[in-house]
C-alpha cells in the first residue's frame, strides 16, 4: 500500500511540473547580424513571440546577414514591427546573407 501512495504522489508531482509553464526565454542564444553601417549586432536570450526592431538599422538602411544561434526559429523581416510580406525564416543555425536584407525579427 505504501508503494502505491509514493507512485502515485510522484505521477502527480510530475503532472504538476509539466503544467507549469516555461521559461519565457525560450530563445536561448544569440541573434547576429549586421547593421546598416556594416557593424556586427546582435539580441541575446529574447522572448518567445515577441517582435524585436533591431537597432542600427533604418528603413533607408535595413540590416543584413541574419545568423540564428538561439533555440528557437527566427523570422525576420524587411520592415519593422515583423510586419510586411518580406521575411525569412532561420531554423536554429542557419544564417542567410547580405541579400537578405532586416529591421525586425520573431522567434517562435
Amino acid at each position: 500500500m505504501r508503494l502505491h501512495r509514493t507512485l502515485g504522489t510522484t505521477v502527480g508531482a510530475l503532472l504538476l511540473a509539466l503544467a507549469v509553464p516555461s521559461s519565457a526565454h525560450a530563445t536561448t542564444g544569440d541573434f547576429l547580424y549586421k547593421t546598416s553601417t556594416g557593424q556586427d549586432a546582435g539580441v541575446s536570450d529574447q522572448e518567445s513571440g515577441v517582435c524585436i526592431n533591431l537597432p542600427g538599422t533604418t528603413e533607408e538602411a535595413p540590416g543584413n546577414s541574419p545568423q540564428n544561434f538561439t533555440i528557437s526559429t527566427a523570422t525576420v523581416f524587411l520592415e519593422t514591427d515583423c510586419n510586411g510580406d518580406t521575411y525569412s525564416e532561420l531554423k536554429p543555425g542557419a544564417k542567410l546573407g547580405e541579400d537578405v536584407k532586416v529591421r525586425s525579427v520573431i522567434f517562435a
